[in-house]
């Protein structure tokens, strides 16, 4: 393919990530959303103040999960080459907007990899897989704990039952924080596959993150996971107010707990974080809308303006780039 080729076939592959993921937005945001028009309907209500407030400080709240996910890859990335925070900052957010369209995210992978050099991003997709499986720990760790606590106080099951339950809980926390600290363990096990062995150039990336490094990655993940915390509380509040703190964190830890078990494409996962929000919320309120309208509030804000604003930067990728 000759460079001229190759430029026009890159602009086209650019344009096209960009149409689609607006094709998809406008699909469930421009288009009819009838629970972001609920939302609308019930903060009008509400002083005007305290809406912009809460708001802007979700919006704030959005900008500082992102960037702790952008330092979190700027420091990943340190084991394939230094990159500058706002070179991961633009690798998180253009990631964004190709997972917008992908099943399960996946495409995040992909954005976020192209900003590394051309040798390094193969490399870059298993050091992105530690990041995962590192906010992934803390999703199921809080997510188990409160789940427990949303069992004993809200369903009515045997007590034997209940301590079953509670100690396969414990027991598989303990074994996923174990292999997550000794995750060089998965590059021994890839290693015993024959087939897999020739690859392990690349998967081999996982197990250089000693447990310092990894402490780090986990620090940078649970500050990310009470952040979006915080948003659920903060308009949940704005909405129903009355629903008791404690309650309805716990509630939001075993939801978001749920959400990440769940195979998904972001776009159509709004009418499955609305359905499963609505069930769970009903053991601590019956205002079932106002937890619909919370939820996809929260889903335009956390990844909608975010993929909107990766979409510029996906006009920056180098897929020929030939640098080591």
């Amino acid at each position: 393919m000759t460079a001229a080729a190759k430029k026009i076939f890159s602009y086209l592959l650019k344009a096209s990530i960009v149409v689609l993921a607006f094709v998809f937005i406008y699909s469930k945001f421009l288009g009819k959303n009838d629970s972001l028009k609920q939302f609308e309907a019930l903060i009008s209500v509400i002083s005007r103040n305290q809406v912009i407030y809460t708001l802007t400080a979700v919006v704030l709240l959005m900008v500082a999960n992102w960037f702790l996910e952008s330092l979190k890859w700027q420091y990943l990335a340190k084991k394939l080459t230094n990159i500058s925070i706002w070179v991961a900052v633009e690798a998180v957010f253009c990631g964004l907007t190709w997972a917008i369209f992908t099943p399960n995210r996946i495409g995040e992978y992909g954005g976020r990899v192209m900003f590394l050099p051309n040798r390094k991003r193969i490399h870059g997709v298993f050091a992105m897989a530690v990041g995962a499986f590192a906010q992934n720990v803390i999703t199921n760790l809080v997510g188990i704990l409160a789940s427990l606590w949303f069992i004993y106080y809200f369903l009515s099951i045997n007590t034997w039952l209940y301590l079953g339950i509670m100690v396969l809980s414990l027991a598989f926390l303990g074994l996923f924080l174990m292999f997550y600290f000794n995750i060089s363990w998965l590059v021994i096990w890839l290693n015993r596959i024959k087939f897999l062995r020739k690859y392990n150039r690349f998967f081999e990336i996982m197990g250089r993150y000693n447990a310092n490094e990894l402490w780090v990655v986990f620090g940078y993940s649970l500050a990310r996971f009470f952040v979006f915390s915080l948003q659920y509380y903060l308009v949940i509040n704005l909405l129903l107010p009355n629903i008791p703190f404690f309650n309805m964190m716990m509630t939001v830890f075993v939801f978001l707990f749920i959400q990440s078990a769940m195979p998904s494409l972001d776009l159509l996962d709004i009418g499955v974080r609305s359905f499963t929000a609505m069930h769970l919320f009903l053991y601590v309120t019956n205002q079932q809308i106002a937890i619909i309208a919370a939820v996809s509030s929260i889903w335009l804000i956390n990844l909608i303006i975010p993929a909107i604003i990766g979409s510029v930067f996906v006009f920056k990728l180098k897929f020929f780039d030939r640098t080591a």
